[in-house]
């Protein structure tokens, strides 16, 4: 790792809210703290390649945006399936500003059918459907930051 990808590194992790993040490849080890309120999270951060990353850990604590956790208080989501992030970073809903979005609410989807991007550390990762069915509700605003775990999706079995 070169001393500008420790940059964006630490640019990544004091945008992302959490408080500590530790990345250990064959040769190098780093851990990253800030002083901020801490959020447990326990995720390994992709590789810096051309290719898009492998998913993340599992979450040592489960960490949930308000907006989410009000939505199935109003409605039955239990006949849903959540589509979630495999990683931190940021959710986009179109390769670019100027393209169509991946999915609306109401599009059929298939398995391995590209739902939306997450960036992290300036790579851009296709999300691929796992699921086949019917987008129901699409529960993260475009451009906003996400958690691994988080749910984005929800989906109708077809």
């Amino acid at each position: 790792m070169d001393i500008k990808q420790i940059q964006e590194l630490i640019k990544f992790v004091s945008r992302s809210g959490v408080n500590e993040v530790s990345l250990e490849q064959e040769n190098f080890k780093i851990t990253i703290k800030t002083n901020q309120n801490p959020v447990y999270v326990n995720a390994a951060v992709p590789a810096v390649a051309p290719v898009a990353a492998a998913p993340a850990a599992p979450v040592a604590a489960p960490v949930q945006a308000a907006p989410a956790a009000a939505a199935p208080a109003t409605e039955d989501t239990s006949k849903y399936i959540t589509i979630k992030s495999p990683m931190i970073g940021t959710f986009y809903r179109s390769a670019s500003p100027e393209k169509p979005s991946f999915v609306n609410v109401g599009d059929e989807i298939g398995t391995g059918k590209v739902v939306c991007i997450i960036e992290a550390m300036k790579l851009f990762n296709e999300i691929e459907s796992e699921v086949s069915g019917r987008i129901v509700k699409i529960l993260v605003d475009n451009a906003s930051p996400v958690e691994y775990d988080q749910p984005l999706f929800l989906v109708e079995p077809i």
